[in-house]
């Protein structure tokens, strides 16, 4: 026996789409106490702001991004429910008042993953944006499905995104990638200078051209305007590995990827106070003596760090140095800490 119940609900201001929208939904009430939805499904499109001098997003064709998508995607990364005791959410260590990292804490930052096809420091977990979250919400959190399915809100809001109230780890999954995704940061300083809205100062200017150069040699790991080649490196932090130091290698067992680690992305580089994969360094200017003094030899060392002329560093004098962190401060995006699109619903 179904009995069948008829519920108005007026929503709240859709921040994401910018309107008022009157829901009416059917609810129909099975005598084993589940809830089948039997309102019209009706996705929005979404696009993502993508800044002009950026490389095209490519996208999934199985997760094409909704507006309903990407709120449902939005309030799960700020929400502790995906933690099997609700002990914390992806905001507890991805904070946007700080880039999406944690201040004094070697976390990655979430910002501009759309472009990403490796990912953690050791790039365990490759491919696609959506492996990267099953990693998140199977291994990390340990997802209780049951506690969002029995839930007061995430059936219907599952249903205006998937077009189902059947919530499962791949759903929750391809939400929170579309919500990623919409993390762009695209204006800072140096991205006005490429899209010729804003000039950069001579110390900046020369900064640029250093990082930029074989002498810097910066670009080649750092590449524009991502600020990162998105691969993974030996840089010479040590010349023994053990532990977690073994970085890439604990996964392909390949000695040719001891030391190996993700190369993190400059933009906001001077906002942070933690470098490397542990943390080890606390100022840009340890990190910059690294490359200038202190690589350190070892097999599997990068080919680009022995370079003919750079077996004893870089040899940037102060002045260059001055230069190069007046250029890297024009990385500095704060929108993406204060835009109210990624920030708690």
């Amino acid at each position: 026996m179904v009995k069948m119940y008829l519920v108005i609900k007026l929503r709240s201001f859709f921040v994401l789409s910018g309107v008022f929208t009157l829901n009416i939904l059917f609810y129909g009430c099975n005598d084993n106490g589940s809830t089948n939805l039997a309102v019209h499904y009706s996705p929005t499109p979404y696009s993502y702001d993508v800044p002009t001098h950026f490389p095209q997003m490519i996208l999934p064709v199985s997760n094409s991004p909704t507006f309903e998508g990407v709120a449902l995607g939005r309030k799960l990364y700020y929400d502790s429910i995906l933690h099997p005791w609700n002990l914390k959410s992806c905001s507890s260590c991805h904070f946007q008042e700080f880039g999406f990292s944690t201040p004094g804490v070697n976390v990655l930052p979430h910002v501009n993953l759309a472009y990403n096809s490796k990912f953690l420091w050791n790039g365990r977990i490759s491919n696609s944006l959506e492996d990267a979250m099953r990693f998140e919400v199977r291994e990390f959190f340990g997802t209780d499905v049951s506690k969002l399915q029995n839930s007061a809100v995430y059936p219907s809001l599952f249903f205006k995104a998937f077009g189902s109230s059947y919530i499962n780890h791949e759903r929750i999954e391809m939400a929170l990638a579309q919500f990623l995704r919409s993390i762009v940061s695209g204006n800072s300083k140096f991205d006005r200078f490429l899209r010729h809205e804003e000039n950069l100062s001579l110390s900046e200017m020369m900064g640029f051209t250093i990082f930029n150069s074989e002498k810097g040699d910066c670009f080649h790991c750092h590449s524009l305007p991502l600020m990162t080649d998105g691969q993974l490196h030996n840089i010479g932090l040590d010349s023994v590995f053990v532990g977690s130091d073994l970085g890439f290698f604990l996964s392909s067992g390949n000695p040719a990827d001891k030391g190996k680690f993700k190369t993190p992305s400059l933009r906001n580089v001077l906002t942070r106070s933690s470098f490397m994969h542990d943390g080890r360094f606390s100022t840009i200017d340890e990190v910059i003596n690294h490359y200038n003094n202190d690589v350190k030899l070892s097999n599997s060392l990068d080919p680009i760090m022995t370079k003919p002329g750079k077996e004893f560093g870089l040899g940037l004098t102060p002045f260059e140095i001055h230069n190069l962190k007046a250029f890297l401060n024009t990385l500095t995006d704060t929108t993406i800490f204060t835009n109210p699109l990624f920030g708690k619903p």
